[in-house]
């Protein structure tokens, strides 16, 4: 193998849309933020959200607000559910840091939810023991309810949904990871008050940098629309009213979102075709599990498809794992410059979990172990955490997201990775084990 397999990189489409977009934006002029690239992509969206089984939509329709990334979309939604200094924000604890950093610019404090073993997404048994914690702590309800579609798996809409209606709490959808996964056939991001989409570099469809807000209140809509193009009133002059983001998409980055909602579906079939022959090659691995839907109900995009490894497992070079100090990123972090000061940390993967992802890294597979809890850390500590003890794997007692963090990795996904790169990186697992 002479390239490197990468986790999901970006795909034009092959009509090379994406420029074609682009262009009329430069031969146009309109190279700022808004446009016609950013009105005909949420007018993509729109249709694409709304879209069910069977050629029919959703009614009423949802209204979209394109933005510069993921994280401004959660940072207004949250802003649109009336959190503010002081307020508490329920959120998933197993998930990237954008689902629960927003919640801090506001001046608020996350209150983390652990996972349910079968999704991996947020227990709503302990979502519900949190709420009325909090009202017993507090005196006050929690302003919103964060459910993250982990790796565009699914969480449980139905009773999250009905917890969240039963206390009068918005729900704010973060589908970052879960563009075009669906529940009961609908899209995630529709459910809730507000759903949020990224259009990173390596999502299912991208936009360079991007994200997206959903929502099905066009008076709201209107709002999170002036909130993030610096809260300007109507006046022939700067008028301020409200302090406001610039959070708008740049025409340029929306044409080449145009481009990429032709594919879209294309990709999602890739990634689950991906899942599919990693289960068949990894069925006769005994230690290794591929995460699948948990029910027929729950439709993953399988954005990036994770494997458990079993403790017992020994892997070649295990007695070297974490020896080393990382000195720079690993996983494509970009901009890190902070070198480590010990290879450890209270919370990590399981030495066979870092010996395997070291075997990939040195045959050209990029791997990386899955998002460590929100509640352990650093930055978090103190916070709130309702969390569910479990022996998984055998291994001593844990909340059900920091076992799973110990013994899960990501493995390469993206529309690159072809059927044959697939069968090296399990030829190159089942190789590592001794």
């Amino acid at each position: 193998m002479n390239k490197r397999i990468y986790l999901c990189l970006a795909h034009m489409s092959e009509a090379n849309l994406e420029q074609k977009y682009i262009k009329e934006a430069f031969d146009t002029n309109w190279v700022v933020p808004l446009g016609p690239n950013v009105n005909g992509f949420e007018a993509d969206l729109k249709k694409f959200v709304d879209s069910l089984p069977e050629g029919k939509s959703l009614e009423p329709g949802h209204e979209v607000v394109a933005l510069s990334a993921g994280t401004a979309a959660v940072h207004l939604a949250l802003l649109a559910c009336g959190v503010g200094p002081g307020d508490e924000v329920l959120v998933q604890s197993f998930t990237f840091c954008a689902s629960s950093h927003p919640i801090t610019y506001l001046g608020a404090k996350p209150v983390f939810v652990d996972s349910e073993v079968d999704s991996w997404n947020m227990d709503p048994e302990l979502l519900e023991k949190a709420i009325l914690s909090r009202i017993e702590a507090t005196g006050r309800k929690p302003k919103a309810i964060v459910p993250v579609a982990l790796y565009g798996m699914p969480y449980d809409v139905e009773k999250i949904m009905a917890i969240a209606e039963k206390y009068e709490i918005p729900v704010v959808e973060d589908a970052a990871e879960g563009f075009g996964s669906r529940y009961d056939g609908r899209v995630l991001g529709t459910f809730g008050k507000y759903g949020v989409l990224s259009f990173n570099g390596n999502k299912m469809i991208t936009t360079s940098g991007g994200g997206a807000l959903i929502t099905a209140n066009a008076d709201e809509w209107r709002e999170i629309m002036m909130y993030a193009t610096q809260y300007r009133e109507s006046y022939p002059y700067y008028q301020h009213e409200k302090i406001g983001y610039n959070y708008r998409m740049s025409n340029i980055c929306a044409g080449i979102g145009r481009g990429q909602m032709t594919v879209a579906d294309e990709h999602i079939a890739h990634h689950k075709h991906v899942k599919e022959l990693y289960k068949e090659l990894f069925a006769s691995v005994p230690g290794i599990e591929v995460h699948d839907n948990p029910s027929p109900r729950y439709d993953s995009n399988f954005w990036l498809n994770t494997i458990t490894i079993d403790p017992s497992l020994r892997i070649k070079g295990q007695e070297n794992a974490y020896k080393t100090v990382v000195k720079g990123a690993v996983g494509g972090a970009a901009g890190v410059v902070h070198a480590s000061e010990s290879a450890h940390t209270d919370c990590e993967p399981n030495a066979n979990v870092e010996a395997l992802r070291v075997v990939l890294d040195e045959a050209g597979i990029e791997a990386r172990p899955l998002w460590k809890p929100m509640h352990k850390q650093p930055v978090y500590k103190g916070c709130a955490a309702y969390l569910r003890p479990c022996k998984l794997f055998g291994t001593e007692e844990a909340s059900v997201s920091e076992a799973l963090f110990k013994v899960g990795m990501c493995l390469p996904s993206g529309p690159y990775v072809t059927d044959e790169d697939v069968k090296y990186i399990v030829e190159t697992i089942k190789g590592a084990i001794q």
